[in-house]
């Protein structure tokens, strides 16, 4: 079980970080604006979100193992049509695909792990799964500046989903075997799964329409007028469903929902940090894609390795220590990196990165431990659905709000002409002074909200030993 979503796992990661790198060269070979080239990423994270309380319903209705083998279908096909794209409105489209896929593994490659292991190695294992992601991402950075560099085609980025995907599509269903208590025959709350559908997508249209001023106001407004009532309509229709896509008594459970935000609030402060790290590096500092891709390895490295070390010791010592810790590491590295300027050291700034990464390694096993823990086998699939969505809402909010909050120092124009600039010479000291200064208003009020997750993370308390129990529909061996 473990082997096979290492491959998942290893995979999406790749995908994560294979277009940070090589976004400018992407951009500039597809004549994108800057809108458009900030959804080439969106729209990867935004197929990842939509359909993720979908699939985690239908996992412990269908089977864990069935959808998770359907996921590495879904990325393979969406990876050669994304290199196969002839403009940019394609590549949005056909990474919508890619994200959907890349979900479905996401989803319930946690949930399959919490399924086959003892309580006492939970965050051992979960942390083994965390590094699997990272050294993916890390092949990403690496990948995508060495293919830019050699084929000098940015379609390649994708090619090497193909292979990986087939290979693990095969390997997922000649090996593994459903394990879970499922509720089998139970039927699926479609209206539910509409009026969330239409919740996120206009949370996330409204964000990025405000973030970038590319929408009339009134658009706006009627999207975040739309968020409203079907989040409304969502809960009434959940708290009223005899099989409900969402059980929300899970938020009952302190330890589950405690988790839950201060992952989303830790994924809304550091899910724009890459990209704009990239951005700086590449088109303020001058450094090719390759070069910006190595520089960039040593924060997955101090994740890599303090990951497991990591849950090994929350499994002996308890998660809330280490989620909170790791918490304040990242608001020291967030809050280091609105320091820097134009002219800071690129030696500086590893430091700074191998500090935000022994943050994150230190934080997401036992988060997700704690998280994963803490709910009955049969509600596993949808709890893992609901981690897995508030994470990437708040990837998306991130990179929104990173540029809106850069906007209250320059203009979005000019944001978004030093972002797809395709030869960095080209632009200003002047205009990469005045970017660096919008980009250290963005890292601190990120470290400000990462700040603020410490708190839910420290009200989450203590399980005891035990607590995972198996009934799913009062939940009633759970601290609540």
């Amino acid at each position: 079980m473990l082997l096979v979503t290492t491959v998942g796992v290893i995979m999406s990661g790749i995908d994560s970080r294979i277009v940070i790198v090589g976004l400018p060269q992407v951009a500039a070979a597809l004549n994108a604006d800057a809108e458009q080239a900030i959804w080439i990423t969106q729209a990867y994270v935004l197929g990842s979100t939509v359909a993720l309380l979908l699939i985690g319903r239908v996992s412990d209705v269908v089977g864990r193992v069935k959808i998770y083998t359907s996921g590495f279908g879904v990325f393979t096909v969406g990876s050669l049509l994304v290199s196969l794209a002839a403009n940019p409105s394609q590549v949005i489209i056909f990474r919508f695909i890619q994200g959907l896929g890349s979900a479905i593994l996401f989803t319930n490659s946690a949930a399959m792990i919490v399924d086959a292991t003892p309580e006492n190695e939970l965050g051992y294992f979960l942390g083994i799964n965390q590094v699997a992601f990272r050294m993916g991402a890390m092949a990403g950075l690496t990948l995508s500046g060495i293919i830019l560099t050699i084929f000098l085609d940015w379609r390649a980025l994708f090619y090497i989903n193909v292979p990986i995907g087939i290979f693990g599509t095969l390997w997922a269903r000649g090996k593994l075997k459903e394990i879970a208590k499922l509720e089998k025959g139970a039927p699926i709350d479609w209206p539910g799964f509409g009026t969330f559908t239409v919740f996120i997508s206009s949370l996330l249209l409204a964000l990025t329409l405000a973030a970038y001023g590319v929408g009339e106001d009134r658009i706006v407004i009627g999207l975040t007028i739309a968020m409203v009532v079907s989040l409304v309509a969502f809960v009434y229709i959940e708290l009223h469903a005899k099989y409900p896509l969402l059980d929300l008594k899970l938020l009952q459970v302190r330890e589950f929902s405690g988790g839950v935000v201060a992952q989303l609030l830790n994924a809304v402060s550091f899910g724009a940090v890459l990209l704009l790290l990239s951005v700086y590096l590449q088109q303020i500092q001058g450094n090719t894609a390759l070069i910006t891709g190595l520089i960039m390895i040593p924060l997955d490295i101090t994740t890599v390795l303090v990951g497991p070390l990591s849950g090994k010791l929350s499994d002996k010592y308890g998660h809330l220590p280490f989620t909170t810790g790791g918490l304040a590491i990242v608001s020291l590295s967030l809050f280091l990196f609105a320091t820097t300027d134009v002219g800071t050291s690129i030696y500086l700034l590893i430091v700074y990165m191998m500090i935000f990464g022994t943050g994150l390694g230190i934080f997401a096993s036992p988060n997700m431990s704690s998280i994963m823990g803490a709910v009955p086998s049969a509600r596993r699939g949808i709890a893992s659905a609901f981690r897995a969505t508030f994470f990437n809402v708040g990837f998306v909010i991130s990179l929104n709000l990173a540029i809106l909050i850069m906007t209250f120092t320059i203009p979005y124009a000019q944001v978004s002409q030093i972002i797809s600039a395709p030869n960095p010479l080209g632009i200003s000291l002047p205009e990469k002074m005045e970017f660096a200064s919008a980009l250290r208003n963005a890292f601190f009020w990120m470290g400000i909200l990462n700040t603020i997750a410490i708190v839910p993370s420290m009200l989450r308390g203590r399980r005891s030993r035990g607590n995972r129990g198996p009934a799913p529909q009062g939940l009633p061996e759970m601290d609540m």
